[in-house]
């Protein structure tokens, strides 16, 4: 969620290096470049002082094992590292301990960053590997005392939470679902992963590469071995239901209900929801909201329109402070959130990909309405997995790997993710129709808040 470097984002992107390509054509200010030049600009002396720079889960490797190695999932990702190319220039599975030729040199000179290329990328990473690989010699004596653990225990190099999550649930569908399907190296292709926290990671895999506007990636291997990632995402969906809520008059009344009850206000909301859809005799929960229409890009839009600049917007509002507007606020909101996975699952279909089912895991997929929603506005089955906890069970794999326990990541994945509950969209074809006209509407939001900002940008030249 730290936008300070929107500007270096901007200037970087005006380079139109090669590398921008494999970033949806543009970095976005939560990517690493932009973030190292605004250090290196507005906290010099820090700059002057770094050692290293990493990724926190690099980091915590490093930490652990005492080896620098960085993961190819945060450089790819992150970082504007060409994992496919080194393999090209390699054959290399395993770019530990060889020169990491996936950096572009020449794009880090021409962004003002050439002084990370010093000692042949030490302080960005000069050895690469797969998410899983075992590095150094497991825990330090340091370390496994600091953890409680034995030292030597097997680290597997890491990975970027979301994808850990992603890996943690890729492969969970029903037993039947992976027995009937077509080929199965084109029916994980056909999933898309909603990591949903903070913010929400929205993560496909193809087995070509697939160039998509306003959408991070093609990622090689970032994820799924020798599988390109495909990563959407929006900038703030719990963080934004937070917002949302903690800042009406009505919730803390609400709060002290819920806890009075032992559950969480969310909870509290969705009863109340539950029960205004009785008592206004309304079609269908989702009608609550018919005069609610919400953008919800308060910290900019990810994806797929990649415009950091882009705001919220709230429209039907009233003087009405009760707590039950707040229900109709907070579903309104929820059902914004789900419009923009819709917008990136058209965007993505569009260009090349064929998803047809989501998997979600994550705090707000705890969350049922807020998970109907999503399946009602997208038209997806969405399917939760048995392990709730899709991060740690993915660090879990990675580990499990490490340590040889299994052969593969994919392996792994196959053998310890499963399946729970599925979550079908309304058959109710009243649904359809109302989400299909608020979805439109949600579109022209943007749209209207694009006019908005070029009449303002002529009235101040």
């Amino acid at each position: 969620m730290d936008h300070r470097a929107v500007k270096q984002a901007e200037r970087i992107n005006s380079s139109n290096s090669p590398v921008l390509q494999y970033c949806g054509g543009a970095l976005s200010p939560e990517q690493q470049p932009p973030k190292l030049l605004w250090v290196k600009e507005n906290l010099p002396e820090s700059w002057s002082m770094a050692f290293r720079w990493m990724d926190l889960s690099d980091w915590l490797s490093y930490r652990a094992t005492g080896d620098d190695t960085r993961s190819l999932c945060t450089t790819v990702c992150k970082w504007t590292y060409l994992g496919h190319a080194h393999m090209q220039q390699s054959g290399e599975k395993d770019f530990r301990d060889m020169e990491a030729s996936g950096w572009h040199d020449d794009f880090w000179e021409e962004i003002g960053l050439g002084e990370l290329m010093d000692g042949h990328h030490a302080k960005i990473g000069r050895s690469v590997a797969f998410p899983g690989h075992a590095l150094g010699s497991g825990l330090t004596a340091a370390a496994a005392k600091e953890l409680g653990l034995v030292a030597g225990t097997p680290v597997g190099t890491s990975m970027i939470d979301a994808h850990a999550g992603g890996v943690g649930v890729i492969e969970s569908v029903p037993v039947s679902d992976s027995n009937n399907r077509e080929d199965d190296k084109e029916a994980i292709c056909r999933r898309m992963v909603l990591v949903c926290g903070t913010s929400t990671c929205h993560m496909a895999v193809s087995q070509s590469k697939l160039f998509i506007p306003g959408v991070w990636g093609p990622f090689w291997s970032a994820m799924v071995p020798e599988y390109w990632l495909t990563e959407g995402g929006q900038s703030a969906t719990g963080a934004l239901l937070d917002h949302i809520v903690n800042n009406h008059v009505a919730a803390p009344h609400l709060a002290n209900r819920a806890a009075s009850q032992s559950i969480s206000l969310f909870e509290l909301l969705n009863k109340l929801l539950d029960t205004m859809m009785h008592e206004m005799d309304a079609p269908f929960l989702a009608a609550l909201a018919e005069d609610l229409h919400v953008l919800p890009d308060f910290h900019g839009n990810r994806s797929p329109i990649a415009d950091p600049k882009a705001k919220g917007i709230i429209s039907g509002l009233t003087l009405d402070a009760s707590e039950k507007q707040l229900s109709l606020l907070y579903l309104a909101t929820v059902q914004a959130i789900a419009y923009g996975t819709r917008h990136i699952v058209e965007h993505c279909n569009s260009h090349g990909h064929k998803i047809d089912t989501l998997l979600a895991c994550g705090g707000l997929a705890k969350n049922h309405l807020y998970i109907q929603q999503h399946a009602d506005i997208t038209g997806c089955s969405i399917i939760l997995p048995r392990e709730s906890e899709s991060v740690l069970l993915g660090a879990a794999i990675l580990g499990a790997v490490a340590a040889k326990k299994y052969s593969s990541l994919r392996d792994a994945m196959k053998a310890l993710n499963a399946a729970g509950q599925v979550i079908y969209p309304s058959s109710d074809p009243r649904v359809k129709k109302f989400h299909d006209a608020k979805y439109s509407i949600f579109r022209e939001l943007y749209e209207q808040q694009l006019s908005h900002r070029a009449r303002m940008k002529e009235a101040l030249a």
